[in-house]
């Protein structure tokens, strides 16, 4: 599944699950291997779908075109004709497009360039669902904890169950739930549950059941 649709579907669950005042967390175990992931620095650029490339093929302009990045992960090239894109660097996918290409013209030198990030801006993000003032999808900052997400979001309402709020975090093998306790943060300046945040965690705040 691409990145901005499983971003989408868990988000939908947690809309669900955030007026919701229970929550079954993951066992201990899960919830220390993902605090322990990393915020793993970005070396190369990945493409994604929503991405806008300029593929160029030089002394051959006729054949260079600006192109978006589908939701299926592919482009459109002439003479190739559909090519995946997503997930690969630009110099993989120039790699391709020049191998496309060699049935056409003799020697093809393929550029291709990023020129609209836009799904590195989707997945680069943060958000704060539920028992918020403003429900929020933020730019992930390096070093962003959950309270400066939960200012970020105008803090809690008057409603806010601040015992059962939620982190959910992706891992390898699925997302997991992990316990914050919004009231010992942000009341009695307990920071044990203040985690350091990585790109994509959601935090939802249940409201308290009446």
């Amino acid at each position: 599944m691409k990145a901005s649709y499983r971003f989408i579907s868990l988000l939908t669950i947690l809309l669900i699950l955030s007026g919701c005042a229970g929550t079954d967390f993951a066992r201990q175990a899960r919830i220390e291997k993902a605090l322990e992931r990393p915020s793993e620095p970005v070396t190369e650029y990945r493409i994604g779908p929503s991405d806008v490339l300029r593929v160029v093929v030089w002394r051959n302009e006729d054949l260079s075109v600006q192109v978006p990045v589908r939701p299926d992960g592919r482009i459109s090239v002439p003479l190739v004709g559909d090519v995946q894109a997503s997930g690969k660097t630009s110099e993989t996918l120039a790699s391709d497009i020049e191998t496309g290409l060699d049935e056409y013209i003799r020697q093809p030198n393929v550029s291709v360039i990023v020129s609209q990030m836009s799904s590195h801006e989707f997945t680069h993000r943060v958000r704060v669902t539920g028992a918020v003032r403003q429900p929020a999808s933020q730019p992930y900052r390096e070093g962003m904890t959950v309270m400066d997400v939960i200012l970020g979001a105008g803090g809690v309402n008057e409603f806010a169950n601040l015992d059962s709020a939620t982190l959910y975090r992706e891992l390898d093998d699925g997302v997991v739930a992990i316990p914050v306790n919004l009231d010992a943060i942000l009341n009695n300046g307990n920071i044990e549950t203040n985690y350091r945040l990585v790109p994509g965690d959601i935090i939802t705040v249940p409201e308290r059941r009446f």
